[in-house]
């Protein structure tokens, strides 16, 4: 998988880092939100720490509750939910891979132009939607996977598409500045947005 990803990159920039093919390029980015609480114990490691835990010294806590108002409600908007899982940024509206131009359930995303390299690109593109990175931290500088449209009737302009992978750091709410609609979704909920390329984003997606 990384050779190939490596041939595929290695021929898409210049010296300068400039284009030197004509072929349309699509920088994407997997927006993630990790989870902000431990998934739940299995009842016998838990029994087994629950007994461990017996002794002198004893703490007597309250745990923070797992479900929240947003589970309760089934908010997609926010990111107060599904707190032991993690979650993915979509946007809905027009989309580089949309057939006909019609809105789409998509990634943030960018047509490759003149950026110094494929992440700068990455970057710009969620710049876009957020305003500024300042909660975000982009992972490497390689993307973590690609997928090559061919061209069809509905696609007239072949593209591969590049995807880079940021965290959301130090933040709970974001103001989305593009599209038309917003969700933040499971890895099992986003599969059901893309159900023509769910086997892909199975295997790249590892939660």
């Amino acid at each position: 998988m990384r050779g190939s990803m490596k041939s595929l990159v290695r021929p898409l920039v210049g010296e300068r880092g400039f284009s030197t093919i004509s072929e349309k390029i699509v920088a994407s980015v997997l927006l993630e939100r990790l989870p902000v609480v431990i998934s739940k114990l299995d009842p016998v490691v838990y029994a087994f720490q629950e007994f461990s835990g017996k002794g002198d010294y004893q703490i007597d806590y309250v745990p923070a509750p797992r479900i929240t108002e947003a589970d309760k409600t089934k908010d997609r908007k926010s990111l107060q939910r599904a707190l032991d899982r993690r979650l993915y940024l979509l946007l809905y509206g027009n989309s580089n891979g949309a057939p006909s131009r019609k809105p789409v359930w998509h990634f943030p995303e960018k047509v490759y132009d003149s950026e110094e390299t494929l992440r700068k690109c990455a970057e710009s593109a969620l710049e876009s939607v957020l305003g500024d990175l300042s909660h975000t931290y982009f992972v490497g500088n390689a993307p973590m996977g690609h997928m090559v449209i061919k061209q069809t009737e509905n696609m007239p302009e072949p593209y591969k598409r590049f995807f880079f992978k940021s965290q959301v750091i130090d933040t709970n709410k974001f103001n989305i500045q593009k599209g038309e609609d917003f969700v933040w979704v499971t890895k099992d909920e986003l599969l059901e947005y893309f159900p023509e390329q769910a086997e892909f984003f199975k295997m790249m997606i590892i939660s």
